[in-house]
């Protein structure tokens, strides 16, 4: 077993339902089972620059956390020690602050961390347990698009809060006989976009893997009329690979809008769009966020007991394991174009665009 007194837990990237969930049950374990200290980072690795507001971690600390949304020790997805930007006279300075981060933590008394975020956030970790500080990590974000984990927590909550979304607009789109649009969150992966879209029972799901045409959609679109169906539903990934014309159009919220317009123009339709944006981050956790994230929280800790720095926990098979750090970043899981999900949705008639 390591020679650890006490450890550190901070969270980084965007925020996701379950991270405290991950929070209580690391500073449980840790107490409870190794009689370890734990300190709160607040912001990411930003708190290590000004170690003054990094705070001990009690039981009664995270009494009631499991429930709630957020991160009680708050997030940054711009907090990079390599990359540390400040202004100095007016100028836009960008300097290494690593070897400042890593003796902060030496001053807390801080024996390993615990990391908890997404690709970007456990690339930057990597960094200085490459220097010398003992990391491990754990996955977070509701796009589920880690290739080392088959789920990350977070995903299961922002599925249930976007299907929740579309089961309710399909019943306005067909009471007014629209095309509804329905932009969800998914960067670089279309997991929400498919799944929800499936759950819901959306007639068109757009994701960044499938290329599209505004003429599929619209013939898929009279296709449904002709069966008498006088509503469409499409479901749209923020990261959809738009036409080389609209690229200047990216921002959130934006993408629905375009797709909206070229879709009313093209069918002859009226059509309403709706962004659901940050809400698929917010609120409780589902059961099953909760489970996973207690599940990787303790993980952690035995990890680090373990000695097994520089790795991250994973879910692999149903159960948790660890993989390196290294191997886990910079591989993004996608969804594959022909794979049995997609072929699913398209045998009960779900039309990609393409």
């Amino acid at each position: 077993m390591s020679d650890i007194r006490c450890i550190g837990i901070c969270t980084g990237g965007g925020d996701a339902p379950g991270l405290n969930a991950v929070i209580r049950a690391a500073v449980k374990a840790a107490i409870l089972k190794y009689n370890w200290q734990v300190i709160g980072i607040p912001d990411g690795f930003d708190g290590l620059i000004w170690p003054e507001k990094s705070r001990p971690l009690t039981l009664d600390d995270v009494s009631g956390i499991l429930p709630r949304g957020g991160t009680i020790l708050g997030t940054t997805n711009r907090g990079n020690p390599f990359h540390y930007c400040t202004v100095e006279n007016g100028v836009e300075v960008v300097r290494d602050i690593s070897d400042e981060v890593i003796a902060n933590s030496r001053k807390l008394g801080i024996d390993a961390v615990i990391s908890i975020g997404g690709d970007g956030s456990q690339t930057i970790a990597l960094e200085p347990f490459q220097k010398g500080m003992n990391i491990v990590g754990v996955p977070k974000t509701i796009d589920n698009d880690l290739s080392a984990t088959e789920v990350t927590f977070g995903f299961d909550t922002a599925l249930v809060t976007a299907t929740d979304a579309v089961d309710k607009i399909h019943t306005t789109a067909e009471a007014h006989h629209r095309i509804m649009v329905v932009e969800v969150m998914g960067r670089d992966a279309g997991w929400i976009a498919l799944e929800a879209g499936i759950a819901g029972g959306a007639h068109v799901i757009l994701i960044p893997e499938i290329p599209f045409t505004i003429d599929k959609i619209c013939e898929h679109v009279a296709l449904r009329e002709s069966y008498g169906k006088r509503f469409t539903i499409i479901v749209v990934a923020e990261g959809i690979k738009m036409p080389s014309e609209w690229q200047e159009h990216r921002r959130t919220g934006a993408v629905a809008n375009r797709i909206g317009d070229a879709v009313s123009r093209g069918a002859k339709k009226d059509v309403r769009v709706s962004v659901l944006g940050h809400i698929q981050r917010g609120g409780s956790p589902t059961p099953f966020d909760r489970i996973l994230a207690t599940r990787f929280g303790v993980s952690a800790v035995e990890l680090i007991a373990e000695g097994g720095f520089g790795k991250m926990v994973c879910l692999h098979r149903g159960e948790i394991d660890a993989v390196s750090i290294a191997d886990a970043i910079g591989q993004l899981k996608t969804v594959d174009p022909h794979g049995q999900i997609v072929n699913t949705a398209r045998a009960i008639g779900i039309s990609f665009g393409d």
